[in-house]
């Protein structure tokens, strides 16, 4: 027991929600203000213009990751409580079927049944909705919905991730900025996809090729149409 006790234990998956948010919020940053900026800068507009288009992207960027991502994880947080507000019910009118249902769970899962219905009595003992929710709904503390995390943490890393290509269109000559934006950006995902694999114990180079791809993907198309637009108009 003193054993067991001194062993911490810091699993990743613990950091699936806020982890799941920074990623994103990164690279939706990255990947939109990029191309926002290479796409402008392709239709020949002016550095004043390409940095006004930019800063309206981040600012509109961050903004509609932390709403999408408020309502979004809010839907998945009523959900939650939905189904825990009704296996809560269930509980209080048939406690003897919920009993019988959570030991069924652990046989399935390869406990002898006599053992099974012990395990499930004694957990529906120390809380029942508890057992239920994590072992039924696979509902626990470490992959609940927490709404205004998930806001924050995505709209604090948009705006960081938007903020490394408009440094490049400060930094970059004019007529370079096409290619400044865009290195640098495949550069910057490159990183985000090495670091948010290191973080969740992924295979980084998975995750760089993958973001990287995207990245350059949609930057390739902006570029494309914006030199079109900016032939034509």
């Amino acid at each position: 027991m003193t054993r067991l006790r001194l062993h911490r234990e810091n699993h990743l998956v613990q950091r699936i929600g806020w982890l799941r948010a920074a990623v994103l919020g990164a690279n939706d940053g990255i990947v939109s203000t990029a191309s926002l900026i290479v796409g402008v800068a392709a239709a020949a507009a002016s550095p004043g213009d390409v940095m006004i288009a930019g800063v309206a992207g981040l600012v509109a960027g961050a903004m509609s990751m932390a709403a999408g991502e408020y309502v979004s994880v809010s839907s998945q947080a009523d959900t939650e409580r939905a189904d825990l507000a009704r296996e809560g019910a269930e509980l209080a009118a048939n406690p003897a079927f919920e009993l019988d249902e959570l030991a069924e769970i652990y046989v399935a899962r390869g406990v002898e049944p006599a053992l099974a219905r012990q395990v499930a009595e004694q957990l529906m003992t120390r809380g029942a909705l508890a057992a239920h929710a994590r072992d039924e709904l696979g509902i626990s503390d470490a992959t609940a919905a927490r709404p205004l995390q998930a806001a924050l943490t995505s709209a604090a890393t948009f705006s960081l991730g938007a903020a490394l290509p408009l440094l490049m269109v400060v930094v970059a000559p004019a007529a370079w900025l096409v290619a400044a934006v865009s290195a640098a950006s495949l550069l910057f995902l490159a990183l985000l996809g090495a670091i948010g694999a290191r973080a969740g114990g992924a295979d980084i180079w998975r995750a760089t090729v993958r973001v990287t791809f995207w990245g350059a993907l949609a930057m390739a198309l902006t570029a494309g149409i914006g030199r079109v637009f900016g032939t034509v108009v």
